[in-house]
């Protein structure tokens, strides 16, 4: 036997021990991230936010009045010993459960419980009927947006009826509404007698109640304030609000579209005709 042949015989055996030493190695390592990774999925502290959120809710039933206004964030976050940033995650949280208002130009209150608000009924009616709590604003001729228009099923750049309407309830705006008609669902519809304003949208309402109503779905899905929204419902942009978009169908087609944005720290929405099943999430007290 050579000298190199001796030389690759001590190599081979000298590199298998440290290859299976590596592969032992890097299988523990394995082992060990994955039981690691599973005790930390397991001991997942809750969010110091979250927490915060609790010891917050707490100090409303016991401290604060219904209206009464929050001390200013810098001195919540000391009083707390949180950043400001972690108190904010917080106050967001709250307002969105609605026990909190943000109010422009006054600062953070606490909110009173949740008013029901119904939305609709199991048969159904056309915007504008008899009870129906809506106050009609204003009516123009003006494109839809792209997805409104799809569902429509007309061209984007075809001008249709855009009436605004508010909702009032116990002396608050609470929700604001676009309905959007276009013309061939209010083909009588004259321009002469009821040019613009509130008379101009009843009188849109009016002709769409000649149709023949054949149904209608929703839709309800959480969003963001815009800046026209927020402005209607004394709210800051951004504030969270809960949109129902509702579909009328006549005539086997899209007659009509509605997108209703209603405040989701005062409203508690309710469907059908008699709208009285009542779900609390967390404490039911109130501060008064």
């Amino acid at each position: 036997m050579t000298k190199g042949e001796r030389g690759s015989i001590v190599a081979e055996i000298v590199q298998e021990p440290l290859i299976n030493k590596a592969r032992k190695s890097r299988l523990r390592t394995a082992i060990a991230e994955d039981r690691v990774g599973t005790t930390q999925l397991e001991s997942v502290p809750e969010p110091k936010y979250w927490h915060l959120k609790t010891v917050l809710s707490e100090a409303l039933d016991s401290e604060f009045a219904v209206g009464e206004i929050l001390p200013n964030e810098r001195d919540l976050a000391a009083r707390f010993g949180v950043a400001r940033a972690t108190l904010r995650q917080a106050l967001e949280q709250l307002e969105l459960e609605g026990r909190l208002q943000r109010r422009r130009g006054v600062g953070t209150t606490v909110a009173p419980p949740r008013m029901g608000v119904a939305v609709g009924s199991a048969q159904g009616s056309w915007p504008g009927a008899a009870g129906d709590a809506w106050q009609p604003a204003d009516s123009e001729l003006a494109p839809a947006p792209a997805d409104v228009a799809r569902a429509l099923d007309v061209d984007p750049a075809e001008p249709v009826h855009v009436v605004r309407r508010t909702r009032v309830s116990h002396g608050q705006p609470v929700a604001a509404e676009l309905l959007y008609v276009p013309a061939v669902s209010v083909p009588d519809l004259s321009a002469i007698d009821a040019p613009a304003g509130p008379a101009r949208a009843r009188a849109v309402l009016r002709e769409l109640g000649r149709l023949d109503l054949e149904g209608q779905d929703r839709a309800v899905e959480l969003g963001s304030a815009r800046a026209d929204d927020a402005k209607a419902l004394d709210r800051l942009p951004g504030a969270p609000v809960l949109v129902v978009t509702t579909r009328f169908l006549a005539d086997g087609r899209t007659a009509a579209l509605s997108m209703a944005t209603y405040r989701a720290d005062t409203c508690r929405l309710t469907f059908g005709d008699q709208g009285a099943v009542e779900i609390h999430h967390g404490p039911e007290q109130r501060a008064s």
